[in-house]
């Protein structure tokens, strides 16, 4: 698989030191490339605990993009997925350590508690006083002895970070992060696997899929469960979350595991407080990357019991970059639209015919939704289908408060429900379309005048015509041909769409910054759209002639 590397063996050091050029000198690292990566602050006196953690890369931010002031004082870096070596763990401890002490919080891995755990050891044979944490949040294995660390270690850094910022002791700040870690959970869910650099990607989740309880290092989950949406994937997380669920308010963390939007991370942070377990959750950390597994299309929910002190520690302020922001969840605020942008809604009237008319026309569109998008994949965003799709629905709902008596009215209403249902370009043309289709129908134009009207109207605004590669090409030889019937004006409609297929340089839409080579031999998906519609229309009327 393409990634953008240079060799895996220089892939940590780069990415360390492409990092640190934005640290504005606040963070560095120690010498020892390759194999002591360590980022450590440089702003750091040695006068307060100093915190250090790591483990293997791949996880990014964690860990070096959580050095600095309130978190992590150093951050040990190994290989992607691998344990730093020893003497890298003891260069961070001595590089920071001062007479207040240290302590190092380990993830619970058998690399990691190894060669963390002799580091302390050694540093400790030099006189320096060390503690060591093992933190063991996740509860995908709830029969396995020894629970694996994920993304609940970054509650102990800040919480402890944020004790030790503020001056207080060893113990104590040990104390605080030991009691994080009895009441941190984390569980995480996947749609596939992460890319290892310099490995061939591994392909075990099945189509429909998705893997719960899987590790940041792509170890394999607890199951693989069927996968329909983001609803019911975060009902599945927290189904594994509320048998461990303390009582009381919680803090939530919500990870993206590296390979999933955020778009799509805004939506499970809303089924994550519509969830069963949402009355619980005060105050929400991301969804943002925290705790990576390199380009896993997947996310983890981390949970914590908190009291008003954790509380503050959480909220207290940080230099590192990467943290989100612990803040607290409410209600989301609804302001009425301005004046002026609330239509006024025609009176709705009926007629059977019109509202067959126009459920059958919807129906066309729904139901070539899946075909359109892949021809819009092939020159646009492949989002055709579905915002024609939308909009149809869209109008069917709409259909009992129509004036479907009123042709002029229903030009004009129909421009209006489109312009608040459909989204871009699509939207706005087809409302102009239909709101000039209304103007010339009250001026006494029939209805195959009114709409040639809307569609030159259509032309002057949106600055396309015959010969663009659009819905034109196809609608415009329609409607001149609809005088000799319906048969001829949908022959007119896919002659001028199929035409498009053979332009190669568009010259309006997205279709126009498109490479000649990736239109060719395809249509118009918008122009498509118009052929089927006259198409079906007509195969419909003939089959209940």
């Amino acid at each position: 698989m393409k990634q953008f590397i240079n060799t895996k063996e220089t892939l940590v050091t780069e990415a360390i030191d492409g990092s640190l050029r934005t640290g504005g000198g606040r963070l560095a690292r120690l010498d020892g490339y390759p194999h002591i990566k360590v980022v450590v602050r440089t702003d750091w006196d040695k006068s307060k605990v100093a915190l250090v953690s790591g483990g293997g890369s791949g996880h990014e931010p964690s860990h070096a993009g959580f050095v600095g002031q309130g978190m992590l004082t150093a951050a040990v870096c190994g290989e992607v997925f691998a344990s730093p070596s020893v003497d890298a763990v003891l260069a961070g401890i001595l590089a920071v350590t001062g007479k207040a002490g240290c302590l190092v919080i380990v993830k619970n891995y058998t690399g990691d508690r190894l060669n963390f755990g002799l580091a302390v050891e050694r540093a400790r044979a030099f006189g320096l006083k060390v503690n060591m944490v093992i933190v063991d949040d996740d509860i995908a294995l709830p029969d396995l002895p020894q629970s694996r660390g994920v993304a609940g270690t970054l509650f102990v850094h800040k919480i402890a970070g944020a004790l030790a910022d503020q001056g207080a002791g060893l113990q104590a700040v040990t104390d605080a992060a030991e009691r994080v870690i009895d009441g941190a959970v984390s569980i995480g869910m996947s749609l596939d696997t992460c890319t290892v650099p310099g490995s061939p990607k591994e392909d075990r989740i099945e189509p429909g899929k998705a893997e719960l309880g899987l590790g940041i290092h792509g170890e394999a989950g607890v199951e693989q469960v069927a996968f329909s949406n983001a609803k019911t994937a975060m009902a599945m997380v927290v189904d594994r979350l509320e048998t461990s669920l303390q009582p009381g308010p919680h803090v939530a963390l919500l990870n993206n595991l590296g390979g999933t939007t955020p778009l799509e991370m805004a939506v499970l942070a809303e089924e994550l407080t519509h969830s069963r377990i949402g009355p619980q959750i005060r105050w929400l950390i991301g969804p943002a990357p925290l705790m990576t597994s390199l380009d896993m299309h997947g996310f983890s929910v981390s949970l914590l019991p908190v009291s008003q002190t954790e509380e503050a520690l959480l909220q207290a302020p940080v230099a590192p970059w990467a943290w989100p922001g612990c803040l607290a969840l409410g209600a989301v605020s609804v302001l009425p639209l301005p004046d002026g942008l609330s239509p006024i809604q025609p009176l709705p009237s009926q007629d059977e015919r019109t509202q067959d008319f126009i459920e059958r026309c919807c129906s066309i569109l729904i139901a070539a939704e899946a075909d359109l998008n892949a021809l819009d994949a092939k020159s646009g965003d492949g989002d055709t289908g579905t915002t024609l799709a939308a909009a149809a629905r869209a109008l069917i709902e709409a259909l009992p408060r129509l004036p479907l008596a009123d042709t002029t009215q229903l030009y004009r209403a129909i421009g209006l429900e489109l312009s608040q249902v459909m989204g871009g370009s699509s939207g706005v043309l087809l409302a102009i379309f239909f709101a000039a289709a209304g103007d010339a129908s009250s001026s006494g134009q029939n209805s195959i005048g009114a709409l040639k009207a809307g569609l030159e109207r259509v032309m002057q605004v949106g600055g396309a015509g015959p010969g663009d590669r659009t819905m034109i090409d196809a609608l415009l030889p329609a409607l001149d041909a609809l005088d000799n019937g319906l048969e001829a004006a949908a022959s007119a409609a896919r002659q001028g769409a199929d035409a498009t297929s053979r332009i190669t340089r568009a010259r309006a839409g997205r279709a126009s910054y498109v490479s000649e080579s990736s239109l060719s031999g395809h249509n118009d998906p918008g122009a498509e759209a118009v052929a089927l519609l006259f198409e079906q229309i007509l195969t419909r009327h003939a089959l209940s002639a």
